[in-house]
């Protein structure tokens, strides 16, 4: 029931047809009795600066989930970002303060994080390549670097982007071991597509499965398929996987937290959702 003193978050992105959100948040409060929803909103890039401003002057909003192809240029649109935010350059998640500031927090790389962790992956010291280092690659990379991985290789095929993320990481995590160019997913124990290789039918692969180890852990960030050909074709060669959707579930409780309502658990949300691929 949407009445009077219903609140807001908006779902802000192009295209909008593979949004996931409203399915999982919106039986969730239905759930819990919190009278609020998400509403994907359909922006294109020229109009995002002045969509994102106006959307903020509305009174019962709660705050804004930042999704393609938004994430990096919301940044420079913000009054204040934590320090994932800076490392990550893209933002998913932004709020209004008391003050009328806006505040924005990333939780890509968090969900994706607390996803493989909850499977009984240990980061500590491990080896990872991440495939693709646009904005959710990005903050995959941020958030293993805290989670004290020990090695982490970067490749994306505009090899300057993979650069500019692993000297951001250089200077904020000097311990760290950071390379890029090279997408040979030979002796890693997580390796990562963060690509939107997957989305479509008929994708290539992201990288050369021959040469992934049973040993590696493979996870996904595409979530328009549960299963796409890439964790298909690794689950063959004998790893265990996460899909894409994982870290979505497993970084709302995060999102909830940051806007002000009650917090769950991914397999709360998991059982409410009402998710349609």
């Amino acid at each position: 029931m949407i009445n009077g003193n219903t609140e807001f978050i908006a779902h802000l992105g192009w295209p909008t047809h593979s949004f996931k959100a409203p399915m999982i948040y919106n039986p969730y409060f239905e759930s819990v009795g919190v009278n609020a929803v998400v509403v994907p909103m359909g922006c294109k890039p020229q109009n995002f600066p002045n969509v994102l401003q106006g959307l903020f002057t509305l009174e019962n909003i709660r705050g804004a989930l930042i999704t393609m192809p938004h994430k990096v240029s919301v940044v420079d649109l913000l009054d204040e970002v934590t320090a994932t935010v800076r490392v990550a350059g893209s933002c998913n998640a932004v709020k209004r303060t008391a003050d009328g500031r806006l505040v924005g927090d990333m939780f890509d790389g968090a969900g994706f994080v607390r996803g493989v962790q909850r499977k009984g992956l240990d980061l500590q010291g491990a080896r990872v390549l991440v495939v693709g280092a646009g904005g959710v690659g990005s903050a995959i990379a941020a958030s293993l670097a805290a989670a004290g991985v020990g090695a982490i290789a970067l490749y994306d095929v505009n090899a300057a982007v993979a650069e500019a993320l692993g000297q951001r990481l250089r200077d904020n995590y000097p311990a760290l071991d950071v390379s890029t160019g090279s997408n040979d997913p030979a002796g890693f124990d997580l390796v990562v597509n963060a690509t939107p290789l997957g989305m479509n039918p008929g994708d290539p692969l992201p990288m050369d499965m021959d040469r992934l180890e049973a040993r590696t852990f493979v996870g996904e960030v595409v979530m328009k398929t549960e299963m796409t050909a890439f964790l298909t074709a690794a689950q063959a060669r004998g790893c265990r996987v996460q899909i894409g959707s994982d870290m979505l579930f497993e970084q709302i409780p995060a999102y909830l937290e940051f806007f002000g309502f009650p917090t769950t658990t991914a397999e709360n949300l998991r059982a409410v959702a009402r998710l349609h691929y």
